[in-house]
């Protein structure tokens, strides 16, 4: 019977990156964080998450307890030789996600699953930059990590399929449910979501109705959680913007970034993470 990885290493201490190591520890699995920038920052984004794990309840273990089994290091060199599960959790820049992959390859063992946490760019092509691209797949999580229900299992053309199933057996484990899809342009979840969040931007530019107008339209006439243009303050305009300019150089026309969009994002309005974005979140 497949078991959790117990050794998990994850490049990459930002909100995604932090998200997946406190699901793992949560599990009890021994997480190692790779962060370049600010290991302070990083710890405290964990220490957060993981009270707000607490408070709702949503931990087996005592706070400290999941703490703890997360440890930090300043680079990928650093990681453990006995990593099982390699997580690259880093922005959406093909050459910067290469460059560490290949980086963490000759680090962790010859048999360790070593995935992205890509929304949007090709497994097919980022795996390329390893030595056995067969042991590489998409693990794409969505945010927040901890209270999301599904992982989307992306293969890439070389991705061995024994390795496909052990890792769809390790996201049930995590409480979360598997989605299959082979590599093509923002898989299934981006394509489509990123195709509603443009056309609510462009509802918007267009004065057809006001941010929460639009979006509470979506949550109670179609049932959706969370309306295109606050999903969009989450995951970050930013994120949205290159993802959309991706897809508009692979699919099309179909995903041009409206200008509105555009100047957000120039003037730094990148949503939640900001404290402005579609919505004021001071």
């Amino acid at each position: 019977m497949t078991e959790i990885p117990d050794r998990v290493a994850v490049i990459g201490g930002g909100r995604m990156g932090i998200g997946i190591a406190h699901t793992f520890a949560a599990l009890g699995a021994a997480v190692t964080v790779s962060e370049t920038g600010d290991l302070e920052a990083a710890r405290k984004r964990l220490t957060d998450s993981l009270s707000r794990a607490a408070e709702r309840g949503k931990l087996t273990d005592p706070r400290e307890v999941v703490a703890g089994r997360v440890a930090f290091v300043a680079s990928v060199t650093e990681l453990p030789g006995d990593t099982r599960l390699l997580v690259e959790a880093v922005p959406e820049d093909p050459d910067l996600k290469k460059r560490v992959l290949a980086d963490a390859e000759r680090v962790v063992p010859d048999d360790a699953v070593i995935a992205t946490n890509t929304s949007s760019l090709s497994p097919t092509d980022l795996g390329a930059a390893l030595t056995d691209p067969s042991r590489f797949l998409g693990m794409h999580f969505f945010n927040p990590v901890p209270a999301s229900s599904l992982v989307e299992i992306v293969r890439g053309e070389t991705t061995a399929e024994v390795l496909v199933h052990e890792v769809a057996a390790w996201v049930e484990m995590l409480g979360k449910t598997p989605v299959v899809v082979r590599d093509s342009p923002g898989f299934a979840t981006s394509r489509l979501g990123v195709l509603l969040g443009l056309e609510a931007i462009r509802m918007l530019e267009e004065g057809v109705a006001d941010a929460e107008s639009i979006d509470r339209a979506m949550e109670l006439g179609y049932k959706h959680p969370m309306g295109p243009l606050r999903s969009t303050d989450l995951v970050g305009l930013d994120i949205r913007l290159a993802v959309a300019e991706y897809l508009h150089g692979t699919l099309g026309e179909r995903f041009a970034p409206p200008q509105l969009l555009r100047e957000k994002v120039a003037r730094g309005e990148l949503g939640r993470k900001t404290g402005r974005g579609f919505y004021d979140w001071t």
